[in-house]
């Protein structure tokens, strides 16, 4: 299995989206742009068209990595991943490769914290150990970085796109003492922006649901 970027991407936002958002998933293709093209919590940051996403999504279903649910009415059709069970994946180890997607190689510290809202890991000890085991694969899925210069620890990358290309790494941050604040400043202002959405995203199904049942209690009066 070699995935594009625009595949992974894709696919780490079903994945999110199926375990943050579960009432607005399946995801049409409006909301998999959206997710697809967030400004937070994605590495890197990208502009996909509805062109770019609708050649991705067929080559997905062909590989079998993905299913559509299809409209009966004028409504539009919908979105699912089955990555987990073409990897026979459990549900912690789709959540990590899903961030991984999402926001390239990290620490194991990272993953743990940046899984949170998708799969509830007992304690950095069974990150550790589903990192490992999804490394040791007979065909891996993550691999183990040594830290590059500027960097203390080690981080880890999936390869469900192939080898690690350099240009793909994000820019490692300084070890100075100033550095460290600026980095971590940023992390709580992404755990910020992650709540916000998450928020939202429940604000607008509350929205539906209750103007659902407005219009459900019309119809009975």
């Amino acid at each position: 299995m070699q995935l594009s970027p625009v595949q992974a991407r894709i696919l780490g936002c079903l994945i999110e989206k199926e375990r943050t958002t579960p009432d607005n998933y399946p995801l049409t293709m409006n909301s998999l742009l959206s997710a697809c093209n967030q400004s937070t919590n994605r590495f890197p940051v990208v502009a996909f068209t509805e062109p770019i996403v609708s050649t991705a999504l067929l080559n997905l279903r062909a590989d079998n990595l993905l299913r559509i649910d299809y409209s009966r009415s004028n409504r539009a059709d919908k979105y699912r991943q089955v990555l987990d069970q073409a990897l026979e994946a459990d549900d912690g180890e789709i959540s990590l490769l899903a961030v991984l997607m999402l926001r390239g190689p990290q620490t194991a510290a990272e993953l743990r914290t940046r899984t949170e809202r998708l799969h509830a890991f007992a304690d950095q000890g069974e990150v550790d150990a589903t990192l490992v085991r999804l490394s040791t694969r007979e065909e891996p899925l993550v691999t183990w970085l040594a830290p590059m210069a500027g960097q203390k620890e080690a981080r880890w990358a999936h390869l469900l796109g192939g080898p690690i290309a350099p240009e793909d790494l994000p820019v490692p941050p300084g070890s100075s003492s100033a550095d460290a604040g600026r980095t971590s400043r940023t992390e709580r202002i992404e755990a910020l922006e992650a709540t916000v959405e998450a928020l939202t995203d429940e604000l607008k199904q509350l929205r539906a649901d209750h103007e659902a049942l407005a219009t459900r209690l019309e119809q009975l009066l």
